[in-house]
Order: structure tokens, then C-alpha cells, then sequence
């Protein structure tokens, strides 16, 4: 007989600048202040995304996927991921007193 398995543990959505600290300054050795001069952006835009103090911008995520060697659009899609899950935990009793439209079949 398989195990069966309940998760009632939800997680909160992963902020993009836990990503740019655990999978990039960490494990590379980087200061924020280093990210900071080669992108050309103050040191503490980069210590605030990394601390989830802020999110990434249109101009940070284009320098910090040149640098990095990733796209733009990775750094883009985490932080559209983080608010989509953010807002919708927020809203969402709200969303669900929308009626959806009906469309003819």
C-alpha cells in the first residue's frame, strides 16, 4: 500500500533577491558592493534586492543578466513570479467574488 502524503505546508513565495544571494553572491563569493561597481548600479540597490528589501527592475535584471551570463528575462519571471504569488495570497478572496465572463459556445 503507497504512503500517502498531506502537505499543509505552504511556503511564501521566493523573493528574487534570496535567489541572487543563495545561487549567486554566496556560492560565488560576491559582495554586493563588487555586483554593485561591475553593473554600474549603486551598491545599495544590490544589497536591498538581496536582502528582499526591494524587487529587480527592468535595468537591474538587463545588467545583472549581463554579468552573470543569464537573461534578463530570468531575472524578470522571478520577480513576476514572486508578486503574481504575493498579490494572488493577498487578494484572493476578493478574486474569488469575480464572476468569470461566460462566452457562447
Amino acid at each position: 500500500m503507497a504512503a500517502e502524503f498531506q502537505n499543509d505546508i505552504v511556503l511564501p513565495p521566493m523573493h528574487p533577491g534570496e535567489v541572487l544571494r543563495e545561487e549567486f553572491l554566496v556560492p560565488l563569493g560576491l559582495s554586493a558592493g563588487s555586483v554593485a561597481r561591475a553593473c554600474g548600479v549603486p551598491r545599495t540597490r544590490i544589497e536591498r534586492i538581496a536582502s528582499e528589501e526591494v524587487g529587480i527592475s527592468t535595468d537591474t535584471a538587463l545588467r545583472l543578466g549581463r554579468y552573470f551570463g543569464t537573461t534578463p528575462e530570468f531575472w524578470l519571471n522571478l520577480q513576476r513570479q514572486f508578486e503574481l504569488e504575493s498579490l494572488g495570497r493577498e487578494i484572493g478572496t476578493e478574486l474569488e467574488r469575480i464572476t468569470p465572463l461566460e462566452r457562447a459556445a
